[in-house]
């Protein structure tokens, strides 16, 4: 048996599809302006094959959760049939529209050549947890019915197709959100060319030279279409590609799936971390050393995690409990070498760095991050580094002011980070986007623009909050205070000298370690041994 569903040009249909009945779709009564027809259909998360005929072949049909085939119109046609189906065994909601275009519109996919389809509208994507790769074919000019298609390949001037534009939209779902009707709702605005351009966020523009592949960066979780309009200069028309998206992550898989991102060992890791920050945010400066282990667990875990990740190919859980017992030591080697020499300047120097990393990477977090002439990679690294130098440099003559900037605001961070462990916010990306252009060679070809939604800027209010507060009570509390606590080893030199030659001094009289430990095993000792019998006694005697 095959369902039937008869569609409207330019309207959305939805329709239910399983794997042993095809649906026919049928669309009628098309004007005879119309040269073309492009059909589409959608779904979430489960393939759907769409076909020219009710037997599918290789060369007439796709198979994927966002497919369209484009019907040249032959002179007279004003019927058009295509048929669908699912690969599931349960049904599968989806949703079909088809939209026509005139013999001016360019063709999206009229000069394929890469891809089996002879006219391909399609765009192809792959994911992996770092980038996002879309790729589509070069389109043609328009052409009327029964007339022949304008050759791919008969030059490169006005009157070819070489003159046609290509710009790349990319449009986010709502944050947290992965079911399937907000999605069917919200691909509708992907779809035609003014939708897109009313609601898309143009990301660059391809001339035909350029290859027709585009890189972003990933967001497990977080739903994104993606869609290119080709426009012909000389006409001014314009058309649309198929729609296609993603959230970087499997429905299926029983872990680690898009329901569940976080891995326990994350979120153990950075709320650990939150909590540390949290204090050192509004009482950093008070106790100095907790404030400079943080700091110190901070920069050596980041430096690391990045080298053993480099060079090794151990598991992310081993590599993260190895981060955190190498900022443990690092932390630790901080606080010694305060205590041993007491270098203000080499500790503030550190604490400098990791405030001036995050400006850094909030200032390549904004759109200044994607101009292209930040793809080299030279240009990006020499310009983050004299950005994040830059505060240590500027604060270098009020070292305390700059220990309660660092604090407030780093420690604040670290909240940020672990509520991103448990609810979705783009902030997270402020530094796992430098995170991936340091492990991955080719990250900087990618396009980073995140979504800026309700949820955004309410982690956002309490990310400012938090550091304003934690500033403000340090500031105020500390301003009476001196900078910084004494030289520790010195101070500890001094005493020891002092209490040496003071025989005045009670502490002078008090034996030395050894001596203290051995009397005190000796009092144990006696403690456990036996009462020894008592005997025969003779007072006269004694």
């Amino acid at each position: 048996n095959t369902g039937l569903l008869e569609l409207s040009l330019g309207k959305f249909r939805n329709v239910l599809l399983n794997q042993t009945n095809p649906v026919e779709a049928v669309l009628r009564n098309i004007a005879s302006n119309v040269t073309v027809v492009i059909f589409q259909v959608h779904s979430q998360q489960s393939d759907v094959v769409i076909s020219f005929d009710k037997n599918p072949s290789v060369n007439s049909s796709g198979t994927g959760v966002d497919k369209g085939l484009v019907s040249i119109l032959r002179p007279q046609q004003s019927v058009c049939t295509w048929y669908l189906r699912s690969l599931d065994a349960s049904q599968v909601l989806s949703t079909a529209l088809s939209i026509p275009y005139m013999e001016k519109d360019p063709i999206p996919g009229g000069c394929n050549l890469e891809f089996d389809l002879e006219v391909d509208p399609n765009i192809y994507l792959d994911y992996t947890l770092v980038d996002i790769r879309i790729k589509f074919a070069p389109a043609n000019l328009g052409y009327a019915r029964g007339a022949n298609p304008p050759s791919c390949d008969s030059g490169t001037g006005q009157n070819s197709r070489w003159r046609l534009r290509y710009d790349v939209y990319q449009y986010f779902l709502p944050e947290n959100d992965l079911s399937e009707m907000v999605l069917m709702s919200h691909i509708r605005k992907m779809s035609e060319v003014q939708s897109i351009r009313a609601n898309g966020i143009k990301m660059l523009t391809l001339t035909t030279d350029d290859k027709t592949n585009v890189y972003f960066s990933s967001l497990p979780g977080q739903g994104v279409i993606y869609n290119v309009i080709v426009w012909d200069p000389l006409w001014n028309t314009s058309a649309a590609y198929i729609p296609v998206h993603t959230y970087a992550c499997s429905f299926a898989d029983l872990v680690d799936n898009c329901s569940s991102l976080s891995k326990l060992s994350t979120k153990v890791f950075f709320t650990a971390i939150a909590v540390l920050g949290l204090f050192t945010c509004f009482f950093g400066h008070r106790f100095w050393k907790t404030d400079l282990f943080f700091m110190g667990f901070i920069f050596a875990g980041f430096f690391f995690f990045v080298f053993i990740t480099r060079v090794t190919g151990l598991g992310y859980d081993v590599r993260l409990i190895l981060t955190a017992v190498a900022g443990i030591i690092g932390g630790l080697f901080l606080v010694a070498s305060w205590w041993r020499f007491g270098s203000v300047l080499l500790c503030m120097f550190i604490i400098g760095l990791v405030l001036g990393f995050l400006f850094s990477s909030t200032v390549f977090f904004t759109p200044l991050g994607d101009y292209r002439v930040f793809r080299d990679d030279v240009v990006f690294w020499v310009t983050f580094s004299s950005v994040a130098l830059m505060i240590p440099v500027l604060f270098v003559g009020c070292p305390r002011i700059l220990n309660i900037l660092a604090s407030g605001i780093v420690g604040s961070y670290a909240v940020i980070l672990a509520i991103a462990c448990y609810v979705y916010t783009s902030l997270a990306y402020i530094t796992l986007n430098l995170l991936r252009r340091v492990l991955n060679d080719y990250f900087s070809r990618a396009y980073t623009n995140v979504p800026f939604q309700t949820n955004d800027f309410i982690i956002l209010s309490v990310w400012i909050m938090l550091a304003l507060s934690g500033v403000t009570v340090q500031l105020r509390r500390e301003r009476s205070e001196v900078p910084f606590p004494p030289h520790p080893y010195l101070t500890w030199k001094r005493e020891r000298e002092r209490r040496s030659t003071n025989v005045l001094d009670p502490s002078h009289h008090i034996p030395p370690l050894r001596e203290r430990i051995h009397n005190k095993l000796l009092h144990i000792k006696e403690f456990f041994q036996k009462e020894q019998p008592a005997g025969e006694r003779t007072p006269l005697l004694l």
